[in-house]
């Protein structure tokens, strides 16, 4: 079997040691304390039209730009913006020590927050392939594709953003053939080069074949073959590449932000961002703490919530490859927003891969929300959850982001005991569909509370079935996970003083026991 692999890219700032200081820049926001009301707003008819539909404010101040007159009073001091973000208020540009103490006294500065960062991508590899009438991966299989053809449903009419670190060879992809053939990528841009003049056919890193690993999760067919990798074929695409990188390199969050808004004023509501941002800042005291992994701190955070409550944006987010890193686990930014769609890795019984990050304690909310099978890396879990979530889409455009994440939650195998392995567990497609076209469905799950004396409870089942474990020492908290075949029409739990619920994943159903 191939071995599971990630790129964990560092992020090291290498400056040009010299006696003066002048000479060691690095790069950081730099936020402004006001906009120019009178400026115009640049936002499509589509995006109005989205706004609309979704109840949202169409005149909002974040889609006004930064203001110029700023702009000019920083040139004069040497300091060239990199990228001005509209919705943030603030330009990224590379700066001294001595030019930082110069921007505290200006008036109009609110902030100055570092960049620099840590990027955390999977490695992708060629996918395992099921026989069948129509061939799919597992998968698709696990997330009910039948429910989604029967329904005539994948992507037709929506655009789905994709944000990544390139998409190298796609044009000569013959999974991707379809989105060449059919004119369906509407737009690309490259943030990291911005003078690349063949998006597709120049390779700059080993990371550039990423973008099209995780496309082919989203969109990939082949006609010919009657295969299919993705449930979003029909699907229209804005591209972005925002980074780049081999073993080693600069996690850009200034061009993450720049794509969020290119494709904000364009009208797309759905975006797959199968990236996140964890520890490694050049300044050791600026770096991410796992403890700042809270929904909040990290300004693409920040960014994210804005894009889903204020503009309506869905956006999926990996949820990271950090599980088996004692020294993080957990997952990575933007995942860690409460409005976003963090996505987890199964293996093929619904456990939680190894590698795929868990969700921190000190949440408030559970991350992931979902989760759904993959061998290498949650990279290519979220776009799963993309296409999925397009058909949803194409059923009902006017579905708010809310609605959406409420539908893949309540649609997933494990609802209502989400916990912070792989959330909800796996969304189920003919559950979803009822629940968009507002069907009422049921959920298949049991509590039994086991009282205090008791040292043991038997589960009833059918012989031989797998049965998956959940051991928790809190609702959402799991402490461990198995997996085992019953030899009988039942299966025994002891008690244990470290678990307080286990969740048992039957065939048939969710059971719930609660240790008194």
């Amino acid at each position: 079997m191939t071995r599971i692999g990630r790129i964990l890219t560092n992020i090291i700032f290498i400056g040009i040691f010299s006696l003066s200081a002048n000479a060691q820049r690095a790069k950081y926001w730099l936020f402004f304390t006001d906009k120019d009301l009178n400026a115009k707003a640049s936002i499509s008819a589509k995006c109005i039209e989205n706004r609309r539909n979704l109840g949202l404010s169409v005149s909002q101040v974040s889609d006004l730009p930064v203001n110029e007159k700023y702009i000019s009073l920083l040139k004069g001091m040497d300091i060239q913006p990199l990228i001005k973000s509209k919705w943030l208020n603030a330009i990224s540009a590379n700066i001294s020590p001595n030019q930082i103490d110069e921007i505290k006294k200006l008036s109009f500065i609110k902030r100055i927050i570092p960049i620099d960062s840590k990027l955390v991508l999977s490695k992708t590899n060629t996918r395992l392939k099921t026989e069948d009438d129509l061939r799919v991966d597992f998968v698709m299989k696990q997330i009910g594709i039948e429910s989604f053809l029967q329904y005539g449903l994948d992507g037709k009419g929506v655009t789905i953003g994709v944000i990544d670190a390139g998409f190298f060879g796609a044009n000569d992809t013959q999974t991707l053939k379809h989105l060449f053939d059919k004119n369906l990528i509407l737009g690309v841009k490259d943030y990291v080069n911005p003078k690349k003049i063949d998006f597709f056919g120049e390779r700059e890193t080993s990371s550039d074949f990423h973008g099209t690993e995780v496309l082919n999760a989203i969109t990939g067919r082949n006609t010919k073959e009657n295969y299919q990798l993705g449930l979003a074929t029909k699907a229209n695409f804005y591209l972005a590449r925002t980074d780049s990188g081999n073993k080693e390199f600069r996690g850009e969050e200034d061009n993450w932000m720049a794509a969020m808004e290119w494709m904000d004023s364009l009208g797309v509501r759905l975006i797959n961002t199968s990236l996140g941002y964890a520890k490694g800042f050049s300044n050791p005291k600026e770096s991410y703490s796992p403890e700042q992994m809270d929904g909040k701190t990290s300004v693409i955070a920040k960014a994210a919530q804005m894009a889903v409550e204020e503009k309506g944006m869905i956006v999926v987010v990996s949820a990271g490859n950090e599980g088996d890193d004692r020294s993080w686990q957990i997952i990575s930014t933007p995942a860690d927003v409460e409005g976003v769609i963090a996505v987890g890795a199964t293996n093929e019984l619904g456990m939680k891969m190894g590698y795929s990050s868990i969700g921190p304690e000190f949440l408030a909310y559970n991350k992931p929300n979902v989760s759904c099978y993959s061998l290498f890396g949650t990279s290519l879990a979220a776009p799963v959850i993309t296409g999925f979530v397009s058909c949803l889409l194409q059923l009902n455009p006017r579905l708010s982001t809310k609605e959406i994440k409420n539908i893949l939650e309540k649609s997933a195998n494990l609802y209502p005991f989400a916990n912070n392995f792989v959330g909800n567990g796996v969304p189920n497609g003919k559950k979803a569909i009822d629940l968009a076209n507002n069907i009422e469905t049921k959920n298949f799950t049991k509590t039994i509370e086991v009282s205090e004396g008791e040292k043991q409870v038997e589960i009833p089942l059918p012989t031989k079935d797998v049965v998956v474990v959940f051991n928790k020492k809190s609702p959402t908290q799991v402490i461990s996970q198995d997996s085992f075949r019953s030899k009988y029409n039942f299966i025994l739990l002891k008690r244990n003083p470290q678990v307080k619920q286990t969740t048992v994943i039957c065939k048939e159903e969710v059971i719930e026991v609660i240790w008194k």
